[in-house]
């Protein structure tokens, strides 16, 4: 499901601060352990450390 965008700034030392509702309906709560790469073109994206790993084993890939 999309979502309308949030917005949000990248401070002077590198953080963005997420809406808890985006980090919800993602099903990621404060503390939840996440892998972070760019997948170019502009985009960062976040992944639940736990499926990014299982889907690097079984697949090869993030």
């Amino acid at each position: 499901m999309i979502r309308e965008p949030a917005e949000a700034v990248v401070t002077d030392v590198g953080t963005v601060e997420i809406p808890l509702g985006l980090l919800a309906e993602a099903g990621l709560s404060p503390g939840a352990a996440v892998l972070i790469y760019s997948d170019g073109d502009g985009r960062i994206v976040i992944r639940r450390k736990a499926d990014a790993i299982r889907d690097l084993l079984e697949n090869g890939t993030l």
